[in-house]
């Protein structure tokens, strides 16, 4: 095993994971350094993932190079293996070597992975929106399925790929349905073959409404906002199994369709459990006010994959973006010696419903419609880190106003021709 040690040996700080929170915790470090651990050079800037799948962004324009975010830091390709929190050892797996990394302070933020439930057939036929490759692979299946659609002559099998089943009605669920109802409505100008076909969406949760985090009325917004666009929204359902041709639902509900979304919640790295460190009953790591791994120094953890207490609400937060960046302010200070306990009430929450539709709670206020979409895109923009990405992302938006979208599908991407095959 080789032994290294992080060339910042000031600040002597291992930051465990290059997402969302881990990214933001070694930038606001600056000068006094870290070394990062990543299986990407990229942070995903994960609010923008739905316009990234429906074409709306260019998708490399919603992740940011971890490098150019945090140019005082180290980066370490690899994936956490082991660690020894009394010896301050980590152990990474860097391609095909293992390394082991001292350090002084420690930070575990490595997010969290989609729930998935032991529903029978979800695992082999389900699709994810979670990371970039779950977007740019569910943009291609779904503009595939209008060329099988339009190849079909059979009107009710044309119409099973015309079906789209989005279980979870999160912001996540919500935000990908709407995006992508965009995106086929566009492409449907260049498919004369359905005349007859009936396209239809579905949004599925186990919850009594959709967007339950946000205020009845605006939810209620979202909901006739998504129904007058032709989405049946069942709430109060499960989905109870999942095959190649259809889905069932609770209720004796079948959905001839192709294609299931999940989007049902998300838990935190199971590689938590395995490294031994206090867990909550989800596998969140426990921490305490000042997000110090508890019983565990030098040692600190923030982000979807701990159980962060936060002193202005009576509960910990949620596995959010917006608290993710608090998050990482807080830690950060701590780290630079300004220790204080994380207190953060949140000031908003924002969700797109599509072209020119969105809802938004800014210090109380309710924003809908236009407006609600306008300060959505406005918010999203200034928390994207650096100018160049966010002079990338409002190239893309200026392109979408002026020109109609792309409908290339390119599922062939990373998946070269072998040489002297056919």
């Amino acid at each position: 095993m080789a032994i290294v040690e992080p060339r910042h040996a000031r600040g002597g700080t291992l930051v465990l994971g290059g997402g969302f929170a881990g990214s933001y915790v070694a930038r606001l470090l600056g000068k006094r350094g870290a070394t990062i651990v990543s299986l990407e050079n990229f942070m995903l800037y994960t609010p923008m993932l739905p316009e990234a799948a429906s074409g709306t962004l260019e998708p490399r324009h919603v992740v940011v190079p971890l490098r150019m975010m945090c140019p005082h830091a180290e980066l370490l390709l690899g994936r956490l293996e082991a660690l020894d929190a009394e010896q301050h050892v980590a152990t990474i797996q860097a391609g095909t070597e293992t390394i082991a990394v001292h350090y002084d302070q420690a930070v575990l933020a490595l997010g969290s992975y989609p729930r998935a439930l032991p529903i029978p057939g979800l695992a082999e036929h389900g699709l994810g929106f979670k990371d970039l490759a779950d977007a740019i692979y569910l943009r291609n299946h779904v503009l595939r399925q209008l060329e099988h659609a339009a190849a079909e002559k059979d009107r009710q099998r044309a119409e099973a790929h015309l079906t789209f089943v989005f279980i979870g009605a999160g912001y996540a669920g919500v935000e990908a349905l709407a995006e992508l109802s965009d995106l086929v409505r566009d492409a449907l100008r260049y498919y004369p073959e359905f005349q007859r076909p009936r396209m239809r969406w579905v949004l599925v949760d186990a919850a009594p409404k959709i967007l339950p985090e946000i205020p009845t009325r605006l939810g209620e917004y979202a909901a006739r906002q998504l129904a007058g666009r032709g989405v049946e929204i069942r709430t109060s359902t499960t989905l109870t199994s999942v095959g190649p041709g259809a889905v069932a639902l609770s209720g004796g509900v079948r959905i001839a369709t192709h294609t299931l979304v999940w989007t049902a919640g998300v838990t935190p790295n199971p590689m938590l459990r395995a490294l031994g460190l206090p867990v909550d009953e989800r596998g969140a790591v426990r921490v305490d006010s000042m997000l110090r791994v508890e019983g565990r120094a030098g040692l600190w953890a923030l982000g979807d994959c701990a159980r962060v207490p936060n002193e202005r609400t009576p509960s910990p937060d949620p596995p959010t973006s917006q608290h993710a960046l608090r998050q990482a302010r807080r830690l950060a200070k701590n780290l630079r010696g300004d220790p204080e306990p994380y207190r953060f009430r949140m000031l908003g929450q924002v969700a797109t419903l599509g072209r020119y539709k969105g809802i938004a709670l800014v210090f109380g206020v309710p924003l809908r419609g236009f407006i609600g979409w306008f300060v959505t895109r406005t918010y999203h923009l200034y928390q994207l880190p650096l100018f160049s990405r966010k002079l990338r992302v409002v190239t893309d938006w200026t392109v979408a106003l002026l020109f109609r979208r792309d409908i290339a599908e390119l599922g062939m991407l990373g998946h070269p021709r072998r040489l002297g095959g056919d």
